[in-house]
């Protein structure tokens, strides 16, 4: 395969590839419209390859789509998913609006900017004063119920297998589970309910390289939400990131044996 990256990090030691720099890339149209894969793309050039130049991308432009927003991130899962939806309300930042979202809501209650990542952009409303400071943030309002948990399951989809899944404890300031506020990494058996949730949304979506988030309360799985530029924190030392990702693009670059088997074995064990 050849292969062309915009990611020097995320791509450090994949074979036959050629590294660029995002804003040079229509310098380089004739390599791009040859390249088997266009790799990490920053998300602004998606329309110009995918539709431009009809480069193959990955990760996948559902990936990007979904993952670039949380308001559309969240009416997707409520579309294959509900049942696995915390409750949620989007609304425009209007005052009747804000009114009647703070009206619906009990207290502790969620509020989220649409697009923010690593725990920043995230409020637990616990008074009038902070859904006030929460609304003068934002255009859009994204409020969710506050599920009781002090962890969460962070389960990594590369293609449409598991690669790895892990714990996340609460951070000691409480509220936060993101690795990057504070929450701690616990490896180990995680439930089979929030693997398979997992795979079920990236496979129903299209989303081929991503970190689910997957809440558990009295053993049911709900959907927080998905990065798609996940940290490595919880990965371990090895490659299995890297050849997870040139397998699955293998896999997809070519023809598939119609006697051969459904799909691949699993990379990653679960727990039942």
């Amino acid at each position: 395969m050849q292969l062309v990256s915009f990611n020097v990090f995320r791509t450090l030691g994949f074979p036959d590839t050629t590294v660029l720099k995002p804003e040079h890339f229509l310098n380089h149209k004739p390599l791009l419209r040859e390249a088997d894969w266009v790799l990490f793309p920053e998300y602004w050039q998606i329309s110009a390859l995918v539709h431009g130049l009809k480069c193959r991308i990955f990760p996948s432009v559902a990936s990007y789509r979904i993952g670039h927003d949380k308001v559309e991130m969240t009416r997707a899962f409520q579309t294959v998913a509900p049942e696995h939806t915390p409750w949620t309300i989007i609304e425009a930042n209007g005052p009747r609006e804000r009114e009647s979202l703070w009206e619906a809501m009990a207290l502790p209650f969620v509020a989220k900017l649409p697009k923010a990542s690593m725990g920043d952009g995230v409020w637990l409303i616990e008074s009038r004063a902070d859904w006030q400071r929460y609304c003068e943030r934002t255009d859009v309002l994204y409020v969710q119920e506050y599920l009781p948990i002090d962890r969460d399951v962070r389960v990594v989809i590369i293609g449409d297998q598991v690669v790895t899944a892990y714990w996340r404890t609460q951070a000691e300031q409480g509220f936060y589970n993101n690795v990057a506020k504070g929450g701690q990494i616990v490896t180990g058996e995680v439930p089979l309910a929030a693997t398979e949730l997992a795979l079920r949304l990236a496979r129903a979506l299209g989303v081929d390289h991503a970190g689910f988030d997957i809440a558990l309360v009295e053993g049911y799985p709900y959907v927080l939400e998905f990065n798609r530029l996940f940290g490595n924190q919880g990965l371990g030392q090895g490659n299995e990131l890297q050849a997870a990702i040139l397998a699955y693009l293998h896999s997809q670059s070519c023809p598939r044996d119609p006697d051969g088997p459904v799909e691949p074995p699993p990379l990653w064990p679960v727990a039942v």
